[in-house]
């Protein structure tokens, strides 16, 4: 405590120290600037005074008797203003002195005061520095004059020794320093005294945080004061209080940072710098099919056994402590695509820590990139056929080897229809890729049911003709609903000529509406119903996938692109509704639709 009060002490005087200096330059350099400043107001005021009554004599005439007479009345100005007086031409000859043989002195064109006057930076000339001549400090004011006769055109230059204001500064740091030595005594006899009032009391605080420190939770400081050592007591038996509080958070934190690493959806491991196994969360169990605590702490080369192809990556990972990102397929027992990324990890002094590994499953990426391509495929493949009819009718109708108008006539119809079914397999690509990006909106509208579906029959009606297909509509003539009518046209279009072109000759297609009330809320079921040929149930779940036929040679000589269901699908989705499918082989296939009577988003707007 002895050495607390002396480093207390010590810091006091320094600050007082370091304030009274700092005071002492400031003030000192107030005081010179302000001396400085009132000498050359001054030392101008004498010059505009010389300019109106000074005597000037012609300084065109004799040099001699020019310079003898300007350094006389240089010398009695010297005596009357108590400051060196110079008359210097415009070309920077001096011819007049107080206290320099004139003749003798070097051109002044380029001294600081002259300069400044001559480069139009002040109307004044001024500078401070060491006379070569006098070999002092001293304050130089140069002022332009020109004598009303015309006798006189150049500068008339005073300068003062700035030996007084030095002196003068020299008085004030003296006193200034006889204060610090009697501010430090005084200092000194305080500090010894309130740093003896301090002692005691940090003795004892120092006491219950060196307890506290040795989880003695239970110590406490048992004076009370209201200064500041008080409040120290006070804060440290808060701190003693809170410690548990603080103890709980962290082992809460733990548990959060614990709960993070369990639901994450990648896989988390951490393999230290002794190629231990040191963090491996659930999903990294899963992906692995391992348990946690058969592998933490333990080398993960034991991970070889079940996983070789992982556990070489991990190893070249370590061995080379550089990043990996790689793929890498697991069998546990069905086989995963896991996306592997590793990182380094070193601490701020460059020390290593381990590598951490981040496991992600992409086998339903990997498997959309699969359709993804496989649609590309099937694209390609659907866009050749209806090309290369074209292109192969066309050759032959420009070799000239058909002579026959009939067949002519046919083969042009042949190019028109492969041209209508190439034309629909673009649209139909198109819309489908609309939807799907979600660049598709519903514009909705209230739609009567009845007039729209008298619509869409008449749309439909000379394809059912053709094969005398009877297309019947049950829908109660009051029916409303609220939907994009374009797209609602689009879905029931692409359901009864799906159901027209899979029903034989004679057969009938039934399009039937209904409310449905279901927990308050009214939904409209449409069955769309034909007599056609059915699909097996084997093929039921992938009807709505894009290019999907059941019977691949009937589907194109109906000139079906593969992709209007699927468009229905998307369409029923966007709508909010459901679509399902139910069909018997040689008896008939139904479609279901249901749609909400109004749109929720429209009810937002």
């Amino acid at each position: 405590m002895k050495t607390f009060r002396f480093r207390l002490t010590a810091i006091m005087m320094t600050l007082i120290f370091i304030s009274v200096l700092a005071a002492g330059v400031a003030l000192g350099q107030v005081f010179k600037e302000v001396h400085i400043n009132a000498l050359e107001e001054n030392m101008v005021r004498e010059i505009k005074l010389l300019q109106t009554h000074f005597p000037f004599m012609k300084t065109q005439g004799d040099r001699e008797t020019v310079i003898k007479y300007y350094t006389e009345k240089a010398t009695e100005l010297e005596e009357l203003t108590d400051s060196r007086t110079t008359f210097i031409l415009r070309d920077g000859t001096v011819i007049g002195d107080s206290e320099h043989n004139a003749s003798k002195m070097d051109n002044h064109l380029n001294r600081e005061e002259i300069t400044s006057i001559t480069e139009g930076t002040t109307p004044y000339g001024h500078s401070i520095r060491t006379s070569e001549t006098l070999g002092d400090k001293m304050l130089y004011i140069a002022l332009p004059v020109t004598s009303s006769d015309g006798n006189f055109d150049g500068y008339i230059r005073l300068s003062m020794s700035l030996k007084a204001v030095e002196e003068g500064l020299g008085r004030g740091w003296f006193l200034m320093f006889i204060t610090l030595i009697i501010l430090f005594v005084l200092v000194a006899f305080v500090c010894y005294r309130v740093g003896k009032s301090l002692t005691s009391p940090i003795e004892h605080i120092t006491k219950v945080a060196n307890q506290i420190s040795k989880l003695d939770y239970d110590a406490r400081v048992k004076f009370n004061r209201d200064d500041e050592i008080g409040q120290l007591g006070k804060a440290i038996n808060g701190m003693a209080d809170s410690l548990q509080t603080q103890l709980k958070m962290i082992r809460d934190s733990e548990d959060l940072v614990q709960s993070v690493m369990s639901n994450m959806t990648g896989g988390i491991i951490m393999i230290d710098a002794t190629q231990n196994i040191a963090v491996l969360n659930k999903e990294s169990e899963r992906m692995l099919g391992i348990e946690q605590h058969r592998v933490m702490g333990r080398p993960y080369h034991e991970l070889k056994k079940r996983h070789y192809e992982l556990t070489k990556l991990i190893e070249s990972s370590i061995d080379h402590r550089d990043r990996i990102h790689e793929e890498v397929r697991l069998y546990t027992p069905e086989e995963l695509i896991v996306g592997l990324d590793g990182v380094p990890m070193f601490e701020n002094d460059g020390s290593y820590r381990g590598m951490l590994f981040l496991l992600q499953d992409i086998t339903a990426i990997r498997r959309l990139e699969n359709i993804r391509s496989e649609f590309v495929a099937n694209v390609s493949h659907e866009l050749k056929t209806p090309v290369a009819a074209v292109k192969g009718f066309a050759e032959t109708l420009l070799s000239g080897a058909v002579k026959d108008e009939e067949t002519v006539r046919s083969f042009l119809q042949i190019i028109y229809d492969e041209g209508d079914r190439l034309n629909r397999l673009i649209g139909d690509i198109l819309e489908l890729s609309k939807i799907e990006s979600k660049r598709s909106n519903l514009d909705c509208s209230p739609v009567h049911l009845h007039s729209f579906f008298d619509m869409v029959i008449g749309t439909l009606s000379n394809e059912a003709e053709k094969k005398q297909i009877r297309l019947l509509v049950d829908v109660p003539n009051e029916l409303f609903m609220e939907a994009d009518e374009d797209k609602l046209k689009q879905i029931f279009l692409n359901l009864i000529s799906n159901g027209i072109n899979y029903t034989l000759e004679g057969g009938q297609v039934k399009i039937q509406a209904s409310i449905d009330k279901n927990e308050g809320e009214e939904k409209i079921v449409f069955q769309i119903s034909d007599t056609g040929i059915g699909i097996p149930k084997a093929d039921l779940p992938r009807v709505f996938e894009r290019f999907y036929r059941v019977d691949k040679g009937r589907s194109r000589n109906s000139g079906g692109t593969g992709l209007g269901l699927s468009i229905v699908k998307h369409l029923v989705e966007l709508h909010h509704g459901t679509l399902m499918v139910e069909s018997e082989l040689g008896t008939g296939t139904t479609f279901t639709v249901v749609l909400p009577l109004l749109q929720e988003h429209a009810d937002e707007e």
